[in-house]
């Protein structure tokens, strides 16, 4: 049973909004690890919310808009508090709540990012986010190997 949930989510037929998709995507065909599920998926969706509540630890990834192009972050996603609204997209802390309220499960969740610079058709990445993309991979490992470890991890 999967322990690590990574949801990489984005449109791949946009530019940089498919980064978490082309992430999780890559890493969904070649992952061999039982204690790791990966789910690319277009956008965060009610439906996820049981996969959320079965797992210690999951990791969001996707692009950033309005910051500097090809900076990249990694921040803890803590549970939403108040109703949650359903729209055309969840946030990662939204789904989060959602878990929590629908199964009494809220693991630890991260969101790995880069700032992307362009968001027109197309299924390339920009020079500044596919420069740093080999460092959020690195980062994404480091936090899988940081979580089964005993010490436990940390952005």
């Amino acid at each position: 049973m999967a322990r690590i949930l990574i949801v990489g989510y984005g449109n791949p037929m946009r530019s940089d909004d498919g980064l978490g998709w082309q992430v999780a995507a890559e890493l969904f065909r070649t992952n061999t690890r039982p204690e790791v599920e990966v789910l690319p998926c277009h956008q965060l969706t009610p439906e996820l919310a049981p996969a959320v509540s079965r797992v210690e630890t999951v990791i969001f990834i996707d692009s950033a808009q309005g910051g500097q192009p090809g900076e990249m972050c990694c921040q803890e996603v803590r549970s939403e508090t108040g109703a949650i609204s359903f729209t055309h997209h969840l946030t990662p802390a939204a789904l989060l709540s959602l878990s929590s309220e629908l199964f009494g499960a809220c693991p630890r969740a991260y969101l790995l990012s880069i700032h992307g610079e362009t968001y027109v058709p197309g299924d390339a990445l920009s020079a500044p986010v596919a420069r740093r993309l080999g460092e959020l991979k690195t980062k994404l490992q480091q936090l899988i190997q940081e979580d089964l470890s005993p010490a436990g991890v940390a952005c």
